[in-house]
């Protein structure tokens, strides 16, 4: 048999729509914190993007849709971006995706020289990402950081994968000048 961990998205979809709840726990281990933070993201409240998570969830397992082969995490994250729009219509706070309140609480004296300098350059990265146009920053956010293929963030975006390439092309270029401007000449490290 094969372990939970193991399994596709597809193949712990599949066992959901069989019944195995044990397979849609998993699901919601795999993707539940990137999800959450990624809603935090587009609403920039850390509980209502819990409840949007746990809504999006709710949404999959009472309609039980029929999903393509391989793209439950761009379904899934698509069920979360419009809970976040009709959040903001509802909220009437209506706010770009952003990443200016990510924090990083940082020890000083437990951390070593290594982790304090790679979380000045995770500020740094953020800061940058905050001055390009919000649709670049979200399809480098769900390409680069969620491993979301251009179709299924084409499919998130409700745009088209060729869009998505010129997006991460126009963002790659800007992040670079952005972060060129604080000093980070050697942005592919």
């Amino acid at each position: 048999m094969t372990n939970a961990n193991d399994s596709s998205d597809r193949e712990l979809y599949h066992g959901f729509l069989k019944g195995d709840k044990k397979a849609y726990d998993q699901l919601m281990i795999r993707h539940g914190d990137s999800l959450t933070l990624y809603l935090y993201g587009c609403i920039h409240d850390w509980q209502d993007a819990e409840d949007l998570m746990i809504e999006a969830f709710a949404r999959i397992m009472v309609r039980r849709p029929h999903i393509r082969e391989d793209s439950f995490k761009a379904y899934l994250f698509k069920t979360g971006r419009n809970l976040a729009m009709r959040y903001h219509t509802v909220k009437k706070r209506i706010k770009q995706f952003s990443l200016e309140e990510y924090g990083t609480d940082i020890a000083g004296n437990e951390l070593v020289e290594k982790q304090l300098e790679d979380e000045e350059r995770k500020k740094i990265l953020h800061l940058c990402l905050e001055r390009i146009d919000p649709q670049l920053r979200e399809a480098l956010w769900l390409v680069y950081f969620e491993g979301m293929s251009y179709a299924e963030a084409a499919a998130v975006m409700k745009v088209n994968p060729k869009r998505i390439d010129h997006l991460l092309t126009r963002g790659k270029r800007d992040i670079r000048s952005e972060l060129e401007k604080e000093g980070i000449t050697n942005a592919h490290e």
